[in-house]
């Protein structure tokens, strides 16, 4: 039994598919996901982004095909890039075909909006003979005309059995390998939809908060609605929606998982807010730091403190911890315990050597352990 039972979080259960080779819900990690804002014709452009977002933790990334051109483009930029890729579909079943046979790993799409029961039949048999699942995307905005003028606005009702209703056109394809996401700008609609999804059926769901806003709204947005969701045990795969370049996304994503310790992929950077009784400038140092110790993918914890009043207790709980004393002379902790002192000149690039070298010895201790992890970055 957890010692500290309050930071337990039961996940629900679900049925497990596999995105490309990334597997979603059962017992699968959470993953996270964003998706590209070119031109997905445009494939040297498209490649290019697909690898920021490689290079960031994407787990598994969207690209938009609204055309001919776009699942033609699919064929070129599959073999430049590693992530799985998904292709976003809207009205056009042909779309959705075309894309399968070029080799998306998935389909976002809804299937109540591509046609007849037989344009669904061809679209299930091309997912089904090249190995890609599918999303069923369900969003407040484009809900289908009959379910507005049944529940007269959008509203978890309805989402919910537009959601139901596609799965239906699926399974009775004998398909279910599919996940299902219910998105709403609004957070208390998404946050109950999903809730009642949730307990509706047992597929895996891709949370978010759709159209949050820009990197501050949309951040804090995303995490007070995802936030519910995943404490709550509800989401096997997120987006963090942002006007803002997509490998923020990926960023808060990982942020807000790591904050539930539901997943844990760099460093967690614990630091004050400073004070008058900071003994160096703490704001400045946190920012360089997070742009320094941004290619760290090792889980581990770092603190900056200003001042010993919180310092030293934060820092026995951390890999290595830093706190301000007097006369520019700071103390910096190695696994909780005191190690050495530091001048106030040498700050940022003695940390940044400090946690990298934690980071080696981490992986090294990983890669030699009897079950033979080579990496901690989950």
């Amino acid at each position: 039994m957890s010692l500290r039972p309050y930071r337990d979080i039961h996940r629900r259960k679900s049925r497990q598919i596999m995105v490309g080779d990334v597997a979603v819900g059962g017992d699968a990690p959470i993953t996270v996901q964003s998706m590209t804002n070119t031109l997905t014709s445009d494939v040297a452009a498209t490649v290019a982004q697909i690898r920021q977002l490689e290079v960031a933790g994407a787990d598994i990334v969207r690209v938009s095909c609204p055309d001919e051109a776009s699942t033609a483009a699919l064929k070129e930029i599959l073999p430049e890039v590693t992530v799985p890729i998904v292709a976003d579909i809207h009205f056009h079943y042909r779309r959705a075909i075309e894309a399968a046979e070029a080799g998306a790993a998935c389909l976002r799409l809804n299937p109540g909006n591509i046609g007849s029961r037989e344009r669904v039949r061809e679209v299930v048999k091309a997912a089904r003979d090249n190995n890609c699942s599918m999303r069923i995307g369900v969003n407040a905005g484009s809900l289908e005309r009959e379910l507005l003028e049944k529940y007269g606005e959008p509203c978890p009702e309805a989402l919910i059995e537009s959601a139901l209703n596609s799965a239906k056109l699926l399974e009775d394809e004998d398909f279910r390998e599919f996940k299902i996401s219910v998105k709403a700008s609004d957070v208390f609609l998404a946050v109950a939809a999903y809730q009642g999804l949730a307990e509706a059926c047992d597929y895996p769901l891709h949370i978010g908060i759709t159209e949050a806003g820009g990197l501050r709204t949309g951040t804090v947005k995303s995490s007070v609605g995802m936030g519910m969701l995943l404490w709550a045990g509800i989401g096997d795969t997120i987006r963090v929606s942002l006007s803002a370049d997509p490998v923020e996304e990926i960023g808060v994503g990982f942020d807000l998982l790591k904050s539930l310790g539901l997943r844990h992929r760099g460093v967690n950077l614990i630091s004050c807010p400073s004070c008058a009784r900071q003994q160096f400038d703490v704001i400045e140092t946190v920012r360089v730091l997070e742009e320094r110790l941004a290619h760290i993918t090792t889980p581990m914890t770092v603190s900056v403190m200003g001042c010993v009043v919180n310092g030293p207790g934060e820092a026995v709980q951390t890999d290595v911890g830093f706190t301000g004393g007097g006369r520019g002379t700071h103390q910096v902790y190695i696994a909780g315990q005191p190690h050495h002192r530091l001048k106030d000149a040498d700050i940022v690039d003695h940390l940044v050597g400090l946690v990298e070298e934690k980071a080696a010895e981490i992986e090294a201790d990983l890669a030699a352990a009897p079950d033979g992890l080579s990496s901690a970055a989950e």
